[in-house]
């Protein structure tokens, strides 16, 4: 038996057809089914023909296009934080494929992915591609090249990890009067070891403590010449409880690399990390025939810039506000974490350069997406109700019914409703 069922809600009138039927057991049921094509949000899938397809039409100038437009609409006057990271792969049809530092631990070659996110904003700037085997240190010049014409050489912010020092990068943007930066400085430079000499007697007190979040700080800001022609503030800081974590951990380090080379000597002696801080000698006096005791001197050296950091700027005066936007830099790790895990962008499984660059592109303005409705949820504190998977779901659901060419959208339930209002969104109608 059919027949027709009339449901209103509110202004509208929805018509399901109404089937009785009898199951397996005999036992009667009842089915409606709406009248009418019912539209959901188009979510779908591509296969993999068709996914190669996509990469392969995008070109160079319009990714350019779009970071030129992209960058014009980003107008906040906020910091950029910079960093690499390491996509790997098996293709050895990827001409920027190359073996390098591999930031995963992966023993795999790979390309560089360069990527700025905005502290503030929490959204990905710019991103660009680059070779394997190429440093950090050695892409900043070209980043920032191809950056300035994005931005039609508007003032930047920058902050950046030691990994992008060098005395040539620093000549290289003082030289830019729009540009403002602040980046750590490796103690394997003379000024870093120098800046933390100088004030490693007298850094130690109650006037120079700063904290930040739960840290308490020691810290020194001094202004001082980088060259004849531009001054640079230099920000001294020493963490004592990290320097002393470091002390504990490499001590008892040392002990256990003691303790087995005096009931292993013959291997011990042949291996680099217990020669590094152990003497293993042979000897007449010993059972084992060796003695095994620490050097001193290579374990205190190791310890001597413990605890400490040195950075550089030409913009920020202030110690804690310096060491405020080097933290937030991690806004560009979290960056890196999605596109790699929520983004599928681990491995690159295409087989070109062109397709590897396009890939990384789609992944850019995915990441786009993914980092604005984080920050909303964060901000509106969605979290607390819903994962993101959950929200993406909730909105899914989303349906409009038509009949006879008139459109006619399902009521909105309450999660719905919230979720709208979180991004600012107005609800349809």
């Amino acid at each position: 038996m059919t027949c027709i069922v009339k449901q209103k809600v509110g202004n509208h009138t929805y018509l399901y057809e109404s089937k009785s039927y009898r199951n397996s057991e005999g036992k009667s049921r009842n089915k409606r089914c709406l009248i009418g094509n019912t539209e959901c949000l188009p979510v779908g899938s591509m296969s993999s023909q068709r996914i190669s397809e996509l990469m392969g039409v995008i070109s160079a100038d319009q990714q350019n296009q779009f970071y030129q437009l992209w960058c014009k609409l980003r107008s906040e006057k906020e910091y950029l934080a910079l960093d690499i990271t390491s996509i790997s792969s098996y293709s050895n049809l990827i001409d920027d494929v190359e073996w390098g530092y591999n930031r995963d631990h992966e023993s795999l070659p790979q390309v560089n992915l360069c990527l700025l996110m905005g502290e503030n904003s929490h959204l990905p700037i710019y991103q660009e591609f680059y070779s394997g085997s190429l440093k950090d240190v050695s892409t900043l010049k070209t980043t920032l090249s191809k950056l300035a014409i994005f931005t039609q050489n508007r003032p930047l912010r920058l902050v950046m990890d030691k990994g992008f020092y060098s005395i040539q990068n620093v000549n290289s943007m003082l030289e830019q009067a729009d540009l403002r930066w602040l980046i750590a400085v490796p103690f394997t430079t003379g000024i870093a070891k120098k800046s933390v000499d100088s004030e490693r007697k007298d850094i130690d007190r109650v006037t120079n403590t700063i904290v930040i979040g739960s840290d308490s700080i020691r810290a020194v800001t001094k202004e001082q010449a980088w060259n004849p022609e531009h001054r640079i503030y230099v920000h001294v800081y020493y963490n004592a409880l990290k320097g002393a974590k470091i002390r504990e951990d490499l001590y008892s380090y040392t002990a256990r690399l003691r303790d087995f080379a005096k009931e292993n000597p013959v291997m011990a002696s042949g291996d680099a990390q217990y020669r590094k801080y152990l003497i293993i000698r042979r000897s007449t006096k010993q059972s084992s025939g060796y003695t095994v005791s620490i050097r001193e001197d290579a374990v205190e050296k190791a310890l001597g810039y413990a605890g400490w950091m040195v950075l550089i700027s030409n913009d920020v005066s202030e110690a804690t506000e310096a060491l405020r936007i080097y933290r937030d830099k991690d806004v560009v790790e979290k960056g890196f974490d999605r596109m790699k895990n929520n983004l599928d962008l681990g491995r690159l499984r295409v087989h070109s350069n062109h397709n590897a660059r396009n890939k990384t592109f789609v992944g850019f303005l995915a990441l786009i997406l993914l980092s604005k409705i984080h920050y909303t949820m964060l901000q509106e504190k969605l979290y607390c109700k819903m994962t993101m998977k959950e929200l993406l779901l909730t909105l899914s659901k989303l349906r409009r019914q038509e009949i006879k060419g008139t459109k006619i959208l399902f009521p909105l339930t309450r999660l719905q409703m919230t979720i709208f209002k979180a991004f600012g969104v107005k609800e349809p109608a």
